[in-house]
């Protein structure tokens, strides 16, 4: 099973809002999901971004793949450097 961590749409029209959730790559876009690991509002000035970096830090250790928006917000709150250093020791 090919795990990925992804955003899951929610909000009204025009005014999106996101969760991170850790998925099955299968399951659809706001379909089933394993857990869910944050949120993100792009409409505030600036992005809010809330992770539990444990949950992603855990995960990420399994091999769940972030998909690419994912990994630029996971670059930005400094979660990817965390997890490089524990991949190294």
């Amino acid at each position: 099973m090919a795990v990925r961590i992804r955003l899951k749409r929610m909000g009204a029209n025009k005014a999106p809002f996101y969760r991170l959730v850790v998925a099955d790559s299968r399951s659809p876009r706001d379909g089933r999901f394993i857990e869910e690991i944050g949120t993100y509002n792009p409409l505030t000035n600036p992005a809010q971004v809330n992770i539990n970096e444990e949950s992603a830090l855990k995960w990420l250790q399994t091999g769940a793949q972030p998909s690419d928006t994912v990994r630029n917000l996971f670059s930005k709150a400094g979660i990817m450097t965390k997890f490089h250093e524990l991949k190294q020791k």
